[in-house]
């Protein structure tokens, strides 16, 4: 396997488990009897080990795997532990001793999704700007911009551009060609700076009014189904959809249910429309058998990420919850 973007590396955290073998490029301490009687320490040599992996550790700030483990193949040092870091571009070799459906599943869903843009949200008012990124593993904000405006500056026309430059400078790396680029918050200020976006030579723009600016805007949107259009695609907005008219039904105590032995109890009865589970249920756990039933069933399976208000809503109801065809 082969991470491309930072939502790949995501996936195969969520896939990797303790016991699996992973075969990888790496570096390490060349190997030479006479290390033993120098002072200074060997170079590092690139080389190609297999470890079976004992520990596995995301890092959210530079978006890798750190995995430890036991050497099991290579050049030296079998039966030590070494660990490998895998980042986008670092191609890896994974075995199990048993790959479950829901794995694959993920895998196949990764590369399907590979092609499809992120989005970059700008939710703003006329004091704060908040840049968010929209990815497979739930929403991330990059930055906050201040206006600086106060009393008669507010009026001055360089104020309004010298804030409206900072957020451009600030979005136009991040905008690839195709990339949606979403505009919200309370009152004109997003028009305007529509406005002034595309004077730049800003393409195409989805303005939309929220009652709030800040995260909690952008939040308010997705669950509003109000940018469905630019959402359809995402798997982030299908997940927070989900979650919503799971917690609607719940709610007027309609057709859902939550928890690990409701769930699948409707499952067997095949009365669940669509599955909703955590991915970081799915590693702890093997659900295949839930999954193959609702499945089985022409239901819908929709793994929500832990990353984002509605990963944590369905980890409030223990992680696993169902919208039902019928009331149980």
């Amino acid at each position: 396997m082969l991470p491309e973007t930072d939502e790949d590396v995501w996936h195969l955290y969520n896939v990797l488990e303790v016991g699996d073998t992973v075969l990888a490029s790496t570096t390490r301490r060349e190997e030479k009897a006479a290390d033993k009687l120098r002072a200074e320490r060997a170079e590092k040599k690139r080389m190609t080990l297999g470890i079976r992996v004992e520990k596995v550790e995301f890092s959210d700030e530079d978006l890798r795997l750190k995995l430890l483990g036991v050497i099991e193949t290579g050049p030296q040092d079998i039966g030590q532990h070494h660990t490998l870091i895998v980042e986008v571009g670092d191609a890896i070799t994974l075995s199990k001793e048993k790959w479950r459906a829901t794995q694959i599943s993920r895998l196949r869903k990764a590369v399907e999704e590979s092609g499809k843009p992120r989005i970059v949200f700008v939710s703003l008012d006329q004091d704060d700007a908040t840049i968010a990124v929209l990815r497979q593993l739930g929403l991330k904000e990059l930055a906050t911009i201040r206006s600086m405006r106060s009393g008669k500056q507010y009026s001055e026309k360089g104020k309004e551009d010298s804030y409206h430059d900072e957020i451009l400078s600030k979005v136009a790396p991040l905008l690839d060609e195709g990339m949606p680029l979403v505009l919200l918050g309370p009152g004109f200020e997003k028009e305007e700076l529509a406005e002034f976006l595309k004077l730049k030579g800003v393409g195409k723009m989805h303005v939309h009014h929220t009652g709030q600016s800040g995260m909690t805007g952008v939040n308010e949107l997705i669950k509003s189904g109000l940018g469905a259009e630019v959402l359809r695609d995402s798997a982030v907005g299908v997940e927070m959809e989900a979650v919503e008219r799971l917690m609607a039904e719940i709610g007027k105590d309609g057709a859902a249910t939550y928890g690990t032995r409701q769930v699948s109890d409707a499952a067997a009865a095949g009365a669940v429309d669509t599955l909703l589970v955590l991915d970081s249920k799915l590693r702890g756990q093997d659900l295949d058998g839930v999954v193959r039933s609702v499945e089985s069933n022409q239901g819908k399976v929709v793994v929500v990420s832990e990353r984002h208000d509605a990963g944590k809503e369905l980890s409030a109801l223990g992680g696993m919850g169902a919208i039902l065809r019928y009331r149980l």
